[in-house]
């Protein structure tokens, strides 16, 4: 079996399969014998992912949106609407592209979107919600997460994945306080989770909403608005 290896001072032998490549990252010392060995014995399992891997390229060729689809903001649902002119932009009530535009190329304004919206949304409530924990991040930022909702880091840095805004407002909100409260707390010790609950006492509810919302998306088809939004809130109680 054709792989790429790539050895680092790692301890174990691991398999990534990707776009129908597949790596292998090896120890310094592992002989060669033995990395093929297990690569053999994963034979299984290897083609098995790059079948999957293959059948979701073609689905995301597949997949196209158009005008009048639907897409989901908030936790509420917007019927892409076509308005004369070159601006694309949410109002609160409609969704609107240019006229005329590609399916690639609406998917692509689509994304901008919900950027543009998460910025303007998740740094208002950081504000607010921030002032009543009595707490204040260094800066806030919207990324293309893929693996979590949100991040606050060392540096009193917070993060978060644009596709948050696919939640309804409650959703972000817990999410937004979970890492607030890692501006008093930066673990998961009883300490933090009286702040959590302190101010989201639902937020087991409003988590399970949220890992509903990712067994959603992994329904869907297309990688840039969906597949890839199935991203998972690791900081569960």
């Amino acid at each position: 079996m054709d792989y790429t290896l790539k050895r680092s001072r790692r301890k174990t032998i691991g398999i990534y399969v990707s776009d129908g490549q597949v790596e292998v990252l090896a120890p310094l010392t592992a002989p060669q014998s033995e990395i093929d060995r297990f690569v053999a014995s994963k034979a299984a399992w290897i083609r098995e992912k790059t079948l999957l891997t293959e059948q979701r390229k073609e689905q995301r060729s597949a997949f196209s949106i158009s005008y009048g689809d639907e897409i989901t903001i908030l936790g509420q649902d917007y019927a892409l609407q076509a308005r004369t002119g070159n601006k694309a932009g949410f109002t609160g009530d409609e969704l609107y592209l240019p006229p005329d535009l590609e399916p690639d190329h609406i998917k692509a304004v689509c994304v901008q979107l919900y950027r543009r919206i998460a910025k303007g949304h998740i740094t208002e409530r950081v504000r607010h919600l921030a002032a009543e924990m009595g707490v204040k991040p260094v800066s806030v930022g919207i990324t293309g997460a893929k693996t979590r909702w949100g991040s606050c880091s060392s540096k009193r840095t917070l993060n978060f994945s644009w596709r948050l805004i696919l939640a309804d407002r409650d959703a972000v909100d817990s999410v937004i306080i979970h890492e607030l409260a890692h501006l008093s707390e930066l673990n998961h010790s009883e300490r933090f989770w009286n702040i959590v609950y302190r101010h989201m006492p639902d937020y087991d509810n409003q988590k399970a909403k949220l890992e509903a919302l990712q067994k959603r998306c992994k329904r869907q088809i297309d990688e840039h608005l969906f597949v890839s939004l199935a991203t998972i809130y690791t900081c569960g109680r």
